[in-house]
């Protein structure tokens, strides 16, 4: 039969692998010298379209009246296999020209940077005043979080057809014209490469700002300005007050005395309390750039690696004597990602740059994110190419037996050529049908879905409930592919500081002698006596004034110069004020709440501390001091007043001071009362003792703390006993309350979020007493819950723990009524991410309703992450601040990163960027739910127009003897999706509410809609398509009853192919639309555009194109037909009947669903549509007493809160010698 290529087809290049780098198999060690491989984008292509045909008349007795024409088509074939969704351990590479003799060295030479030229050799003698110069490495540009500039969207895969117009432009095998397609493709493409493009340059734009911050490097006896990615080993920087850390470096000196600097290390280990780091003894007295610029020598380090608590290294430095070697260790190791604080300046060499710095080692690369919505499109896409497949073959084995069957019967179609192959005839049959039925699979649904998440994208940037003004910040989707994840998430993996707390602790309450104080007192808690007892609070006003007339004035007086003396702060003095330095943040809320009741402390010295009471200078000889440490949670200093008095301050938990007073203590009741009441507002609580020691007593005692201190067994805890000795008989004078400040509406959003069925985990760095007050305060661990703390020092004690929890656990009667919550340390949590415990440790979290991790460190926050996602089939955001959040943030599904004051790593490589946690829930809840369930709806929408229309071409080859004949005009098949179909599923995905914001905050437990995938699942999908299979059946076959004896025209012709042809297109369009009208939950003026719009676009556009296109050889086929199916009633009954028919059971199954089989969702809508009331914050009145109440029994069965305290070590002593009357180098 003529219509075929003889010629044999090309052969199909293999389609390439992508191959997924994240492997959570491979050890966490990272790599040197590797580097990610990228992954190449997919070629999104679609079918060309085909060659015009004139309709040939035939006599009016042929039943086969319309012409029989061949044509080829392409399989729609996917170019790409899916990746498996794995994680990836981080793949880094050594900077450029650093030297490393050996890769496998335990030790590396890091050259310290002179002012002779880069490429001086070393010398093994010389002096001290010449310099060594090696080679030293850039810094690599990198985001500051580690995620580079990496798109995540560069390795999303959606089933495409990328070799349609290939085959089509093969002679004599296309059904329809081989130009026409290539429009599509040109706009998929073209929209697809745009998009990315605009998120690339947004990441790359962040990049820039980060890799271009400046800093002072030393250039000959001068620092001169630098950008970061300038920075090389070796180099000698200056970094002063505000700062961050460019590179790792090595601290030589400081500003302060003996050469100490304060940092914050927040963005690395979640901790907000300052650090005390100290420079050598032998580089401390370098403190102007002339003398550093003196320094010759080289640095002995240990290879990169991401431990941000160890470091040993060595200074080999240059003198006079010869050569100088100076031990290296924590102390003095600056790490990238922290800020210098309260330390005018500092110098440092750099030892690590790029992604040799330990921050860098605890990231993770950026990761490859696709969405469960594209997985399961992709899966449906394989399914529907298989029946494509089989369809194409079942048209070809039907044309084969056809002419075979019928050859002899109608030798004027030569089926067969004289020197056709059978075989090959047989093969390019299946590629004709294949190009016919190729838009099954909607080729324009890429292109509309990254259209609509790129404007739900812009719908959150634009959202004014997102938009914090105290910042002017708004909320920032930086990549918008994943918009629709934000609906279906089930674990939230959230850090602590910054995140869910503001960074600031506040001196707010204070019991003294009984009576209560605050700061501020609400008109329904001010003081009054009720029944001859006092009830409520004073202000701080009442208390100063107590303070000179009232009888428990002496007690005040005690009080406050406790707060005052007994600490570890460094008064930092400037002109019109003091800073106070503290490593604690506790002690320095304290210190500066003392200093507002005009309790200041000015001076510390190493023997003794100085503080101003109204105006008149005390000093305090410090005698003795007892630390803090974890197990005896308190501290106690031994003080000589002015007035030579010894007397003992202590200050701790009340469990530990509690049972070490004396007996009768007039104020123990009260104190305990106002400590339930402080602890219930989520306060943290601290008890305040004293005693008076006579002379005697303290000489006694001196000499046991001395040989406690001196002897070189058991030293901590022969301190530990000593200290029993005096800590007793205390008085207690009151107690504290200080504010771990939570960011606004954090319990009220954690409270909603849960209540949307979502598990929240929150993984700090802090410490677990911190933690676990943070997790009572934002209502994370509730009154009712019961604690399981795991604090074991090895592998199998971890192990019988968690194996004997379990078994407790599943012999609870009733779990819902019995909530748990899991606390673990970052140390057992090491071995409970060991392979042969992290499903134990799994099964056991899941258990339970809250889970804590404390002091974890950045990648054990990324396993945590990574164990959930590779177990459970289940979405995951994790949420943080810093730059420690970046790899728990990349690890999971979805990444949302807080725009702190402080930094903004975490939001640079975070998927969405907000400003506040409280804006958590309305970009879940709301923006989420919407995109989800609009994603969905445009999906099976989209999928089900294209079949609705193409599977008509399949009952037609029943018809058409198999011969690949087409209904419709090539170009009118393109524009269906181009123009006709485009606006419904656009709109619906921007602009449809299946229920409005206000009824998604008010029943949060909507959201589990989403998590259960109910609107776009297998059931669904196949429901939709069997549906379009009907419809399809009834528009063509009901088109063939009404159009059986043709339309007969007044001049005798019959109408022919291609008036029943734009008949059918015609019914099949106003089918489709109405099945959009039908699923439109919220109609807009937009709306109004699309649907009905699209419909009278469609009229108009036939009548001009039908009567402009024929005549310019476009599209012939229109030739003669405007006139005809415009002025037929047939036409008309046509397009109103079959729709209606179509649609009426698809009404019918709508108002079943709502009537009989309604979901939650069916019920909300009618809530919103008649607008009845809710009466359901009576109920949540009532159980936040009941709550209250828990929590009171709660505290009386074991108290103890948490107050946060460095353990005794170096840094205390450091602050003990500190002596702030020396004058400060200005450096």
């Amino acid at each position: 039969m003529s219509g075929f290529s003889y010629n044999n087809s090309p052969p199909r290049p293999s389609p390439p692998n992508l191959i997924d780098p994240f492997d959570d198999q491979q050890t966490v060690e990272i790599q040197q010298n590797t580097t990610n491989q990228p992954v190449p984008l997919q070629s999104l292509q679609a079918a060309v379209t085909p060659p015009s045909f004139r309709p040939t008349y035939i006599q009016p007795g042929n039943q086969n009246r319309r012409s029989l024409t061949y044509t080829q088509l392409n399989p729609y074939y996917n170019d790409s296999i899916e990746d498996e969704d794995e994680d990836q351990e981080a793949f880094y590479s050594d900077s450029t020209g650093l030297m490393r003799q050996n890769s496998n060295m335990s030790e590396v030479n890091l050259p310290l940077t002179s002012n002779a030229a880069l490429n001086t050799s070393p010398s093994p003698s010389m002096g001290a005043g010449e310099m060594r110069t090696f080679i030293s490495n850039t810094t690599k540009p990198e985001t500051e979080g580690g995620g580079g500039s990496d798109n995540n969207d560069d390795g999303r895969i959606i089933y495409v057809n990328d070799s349609s117009p290939c085959i089509q432009q093969i002679k004599d095998v296309s059904p329809t014209n081989p130009y026409t397609t290539l429009g599509t493709l040109v706009v998929v493409l073209t929209a697809t490469a745009f998009k990315e493009i605009v998120e690339d340059y947004k990441r790359h734009r962040s990049d820039a700002e980060v890799n271009q911050r400046s800093c002072k490097a030393l250039q000959g006896n001068s620092f001169v300005a630098k950008e970061w990615n300038e920075v090389k080993v070796g180099d000698i920087v200056r970094v002063e007050n505000g700062e961050f850390f460019p590179a790792d470096l090595i601290l030589l000196s400081s500003s302060e005395p003996e050469g100490l600097c304060y940092i914050e290390t927040s963005n690395l280990d979640g901790e907000t309390n300052l650090k005390i780091k100290q420079a050598s003894g032998e580089t401390s007295n370098l403190i102007s750039p002339s003398e550093i610029s003196r320094l010759g020598g080289y640095l002995k380090s240990e290879k990169p690696n991401n431990s941000l608590y160890t470091y040993d290294g060595l200074l080999v430095m240059d003198g006079i004597n010869g050569q100088k070697q100076v031990p290296l260790d924590p102390t003095q190791l600056l790490l990238r990602g922290a800020q210098l604080r309260n330390t005018p300046w500092i110098y440092g060499i750099v030892v690590f740059t790029g992604h040799e710095t330990k921050l860098m080692r605890n990231a993770s690369a950026t990761p490859i994110k696709r969405t469960s919505v594209e997985k399961m499109v992709n899966i449906q896409i394989i399914f529907l190419f298989c029946i494509l497949l089989t369809m194409s073959l079942a048209c070809s084995i039907g044309f084969f037996v056809r002419a075979l069957k019928f050859d002899k019967e109608m030798p004027y179609l030569k089926p067969f050529g004289v020197n056709d192959n059978l075989f090959s005839q047989f093969g390019f049959n299946i590629l004709t049908f294949l190009i016919l039925f190729n838009n099954l699979i909607p080729i324009s649904l890429i292109v509309t879905m990254e259209v609509v998440k790129f404007q739900q994208a812009s719908l959150i940037n634009s959202d004014l409930d997102m938009y914090y003004e105290k910042t002017d910040t708004p909320a920032l989707c930086r990549t918008s592919s994943l918009v629709e994840e934000l609906g279906q998430i089930e674990y939230i993996f959230s850090d602590k500081t910054g995140t869910l707390t503001c960074n600031e602790m506040e001196f707010r309450q204070c019991s003294i002698a009984g009576i209560a104080y605050a700061d501020v007192v609400e008109e329904s808690k001010r003081a009054r006596v009720i029944d001859g007892v006092e009830v409520g609070s004073h202000d701080f006003k009442k208390l100063k004034s107590n303070l000179r007339n009232h009888s428990t004035a002496n007690v005040i007086n005690e009080f406050l110069t406790l707060l005052a003396v007994c600490h570890t702060v460094i008064p930092e003095k400037n002109i019109n004020d003091i800073i106070y330095q503290a490593s604690s943040p506790d002690e320095g809320a304290l210190v500066k709440g003392a200093s507002i009741l005009d309790y200041k402390f000015t001076t510390r010295r190493p023997k003794s501390v100085t503080i101003v009471v109204n105006g008149q200078e005390q000093e305090y000889e410090i005698l003795n001091i007892c630390e803090f440490n974890s197990t005896r949670k308190r501290m106690s200093t031994v003080v000589r007043d002015p007035d030579g008095k010894i007397k003992l301050y202590c200050k701790g938990a009340d469990t530990v001071i509690l049972e070490r007073l004396s007996e009768n203590n007039p104020f123990t009741e009260l104190t305990l009362q106002h400590l339930e009441e402080y602890a219930t507002e989520g306060l943290r609580t601290l008890c305040i003792s004293m005693r008076e020691i006579s002379e005697e007593e303290y000489r006694i005692w001196a000499g046991v703390y001395e040989k406690a201190s001196t002897t070189l067994t058991n030293r901590q805890e022969e301190l530990d006993k000593a200290a029993e000795m005096i800590e007793k008989n205390l008085f207690l004078l009151g107690a504290t309350a200080i504010e771990d400040k939570l960011q606004d509406g954090v319990p009220e959003t954690i409270h909603t979020l849960q209540q949307a069925g979502i598990k929240i985990w929150v993984l700090t760095g802090d410490r677990q007493e911190t933690a676990i007050n943070i997790g009572l305060s934002c209502k994370l661990i509730q009154e009712e819950m019961t604690l399981i703390v795991i604090n074991e020092e090895s592998h199998w004690e971890t192990k019988e723990l968690l194996e004997k929890k379990i078994q407790a656990m599943k012999g609870r009667v009733n779990p819902e009524a019995e909530p748990l919550a899991l606390i673990i340390d970052g140390r057992t949590l090491e071995f409970a991410l060991e392979k042969d415990l992290e499903k134990t440790f799994l099964e056991l979290a899941t258990l339970c309703k809250a889970v804590v991790c404390c002091r974890v460190s950045p990648l054990q926050k990324a396993l945590v992450v990574k164990l959930v996602k590779r177990h459970l089939k289940a979405i995951l955001l994790a949420i943080g601040d810093g730059a420690n959040d970046v790899s728990m943030i990349q690890a999971a599904h979805v990444g949302v990163g807080i725009s702190g004051l402080e930094g903004m790593q975490a939001a640079r490589s975070a998927d969405v960027a907000i400003s506040q946690f409280r804006y958590l829930k309305k970009l879940l809840l709301v923006h989420g739910a919407w995109s989800y369930q609009r994603l969905s709806k445009l999906i099976l929408y989209s999928f089900y127009k294209n079949i609705t229309l193409y599977m008509t071409q399949f009952w037609y080859t029943f018809q058409n003897g198999f011969s690949g004949q087409v209904i419709y005009e090539s170009w009118t098949i393109t524009y269906y999706n181009v123009l006709f179909t485009v606006l419904p599923p656009v709109v619906m995905g921007v602009f449809d509410q299946f229920v409005s914001a206000r009824m998604l905050d008010r029943y949060p437990q909507l959201y589990m809609l989403g998590q259960k995938s109910e609107f776009f699942n297998v059931k669904t999908f196949w429901g939709w398509t069997i549906n379009a299979f009907y419809h399809s059946l009834i528009l063509y076959y009901m088109s063939i009853v009404i159009f059986n004896q043709d339309l007969v025209l007044a001049s005798g012709e019959l109408a022919g192919h291609w008036v029943w042809g734009t008949t059918l297109y015609t019914a099949v369009l106003a089918t489709v639309l109405g099945k959009a009208a039908l699923i439109t939950d919220l109609w807009t003026k937009y709306t109004y555009i699309a649907i009905p719009g699209s419909f009278i676009f469609w009229l108009v556009f036939v009548v001009l194109y039908g009567s402009i296109a024929p005549k310019l050889k476009i599209s012939e086929e229109y030739e003669g037909i405007v006139g005809v199916i415009f002025t037929s009633p047939v036409f008309y009954a046509t397009i109103i009947l079959i729709p209606i028919v179509c649609l009426l059971r698809d009404y019918a199954w709508k108002y079943v669903k709502h009537m009989y089989m309604s979901r939650s969702y069916h019920t909300v809508q009618e809530i919103q549509k008649f607008n009845i009331p809710d009466y359901r914050p009576r109920m949540e009145q009532f159980q936040k007493a009941i709550r209250k109440v828990r929590a009171v029994q709660r505290l009386r069965k074991s108290r103890g809160f948490a107050f946060s305290q460095n353990e005794s070590g170096q840094e205390a002593q450091l602050i003990r010698v500190y002596d702030t009357t020396l004058a400060k180098p200005k450096g």
